[in-house]
């Protein structure tokens, strides 16, 4: 597999041939990536996968006007009609006064942080069985499972380099490695009940023990057999880490550039304002050692660092690429997001929520009646209002307690709201791209279905 120099080298060469052919400027990616993944179930290999792909993307500029392509055909010949093409179409693009490469005096230069991404080892398909196996044996031993959707495990490397036609070359690789078991607890059409459990790590050290996961997987299944109805009212709703991370997502796409400018955003007149309460901090954190959403640059070769995006309940910051941020008339903010097609958009990288000073015992312990959300199920989130409906399953909680399992209700409210009475717990761990605690959040609806 190709090494980030010959990556960068790749990005920087279709630049060149972008500006040689009559381009004004010009960035590109190239991306390669390597990936193996196995399947198991009862105890049977499934299916084994492999994957290799080189892609590169381009995007050129003749004055104002922008055009974009990408290809998996890497011959000289064919990036040579690429760049043609790529230049004939900006000239007949529309004029876009915001479109543009980013600030020049703002690129990133001198050796990048070190994330530690890359473990540059690999792993043989007969090992991922054995962790796949492993996974899905630990899971199908816990009592009161009655059948497995599986267990797998997987390997990848990426390598993803950009350059700019302004003064930029840079690219970084990552591994990933992963595990995950699913199985099926209770028995007839109406009794059987599904849960999992799955860790991602970049290196292969930092991967739990795949009975751990397995186990856990066979615990939430039983746990959830013979789910009974929630109360319908307004009441306390407790997210566990699994699913309230999925709130931090909404908070990020209102408060990105294209949002803002767009004026589709919930949060249009909130910064400098409190959307929280006092106390909460969330914080991006691109430089987190093996995360997995580390990086040591933006998609626009900008310089990246941690930031406070709340602080104190305090909305601090629009998440902004080059474009939005001349709209706006400000600053890039480091949080340009580039695919192999079209123009950067903006993401977040080690999204998390900070931990809270309460255990969870506590957090519930005042709780008469309320509900513990251990799975959300569709999308429910008007971007433009902060309205917010999900269907969800979960436990009850009782007299301070988490109790029995419940089903097929929704929890409502409205993220602005939801937001402002959102207390969390003191339970915080690093295991995905974004990361809460346990969270609750008073005064939501619940409507048993």
């Amino acid at each position: 597999m190709l090494t980030p120099d010959q990556a960068r080298d790749r990005a920087a060469d279709i630049v060149s041939r972008a500006t040689r052919s009559g381009a004004d400027a010009a960035d590109a990616v190239f991306a390669a990536d390597a990936a193996i993944e196995v399947s198991v179930r009862l105890g049977q290999l499934e299916d084994v996968g492999r994957s290799e792909n080189q892609e590169l993307g381009l995007r050129v500029f003749v004055g104002s006007r922008t055009a974009s392509v990408s290809t998996s055909d890497l011959a000289d010949e064919a990036l040579d009609t690429l760049v043609e093409r790529a230049v004939a179409m900006a000239r007949e693009a529309p004029e876009d006064r915001w479109a543009g490469l980013a600030p020049q005096e703002r690129l990133m230069h001198g050796a990048p942080p070190l994330l530690d991404l890359d473990d540059g080892g690999e792993i043989a398909p007969a090992e991922l069985r054995a962790v796949a196996e492993a996974a899905e044996e630990a899971a199908r031993a816990v009592k009161g499972v009655t059948n497995s959707e599986g267990g797998g495990a997987n390997a990848s490397r990426v390598v993803w380099g950009l350059a700019t036609s302004h003064g930029f070359a840079g690219a970084y690789a990552a591994t990933g490695y992963g595990v995950s078991a699913s199985v099926i607890a209770g028995r007839g059409e109406t009794g059987m009940v599904r849960d999992y459990a799955h860790h991602t790590a970049r290196r292969r050290q930092h991967l739990d023990d795949p009975m751990s996961v397995g186990r856990r997987a066979g615990e939430r299944a039983v746990a959830r057999v013979g789910p009974g109805r929630a109360t319908s009212g307004a009441m306390p709703v407790v997210f566990d880490p699994r699913v309230g991370s999925s709130l931090l997502g909404p908070l990020a796409g209102a408060i990105s550039g294209q949002a803002i400018t767009r004026k589709t955003s919930f949060l249009l007149e909130s910064l400098g304002e409190r959307i929280f309460a006092e106390g909460i901090l969330i914080r991006d954190d691109p430089h987190r050692p093996h995360g997995l959403r580390s990086r040591p640059f933006d998609g626009e070769g900008l310089p990246v660092s941690p930031v406070d995006i709340v602080s104190d309940g305090m909305l601090e910051t629009w998440l902004l690429d080059s474009a939005s941020a001349r709209q706006l008339g400000l600053e890039p903010t480091g949080h340009a997001s580039r695919g192999l097609g079209g123009s950067p958009g903006v993401s977040t990288s080690n999204l998390y929520l900070a931990a809270g000073v309460l255990p969870l015992d506590t957090l519930i312990g005042d709780i008469v009646e309320g509900v513990y959300v251990t799975e959300l199920i569709g999308q429910g989130v008007n971007a433009v209002t902060g309205d917010y409906s999900r269907g969800a399953a979960g436990f009850r909680i009782e007299q301070g307690q988490i109790t029995t399992p419940i089903a097929e209700f929704t929890v409502a409210g409205n993220l602005k709201e939801m937001f402002l009475h959102l207390t969390p717990a003191n339970d915080l761990e690093f295991r995905h791209g974004i990361n809460v605690p346990t969270c609750r959040i008073d005064g939501m609806t619940v409507a048993s279905g």
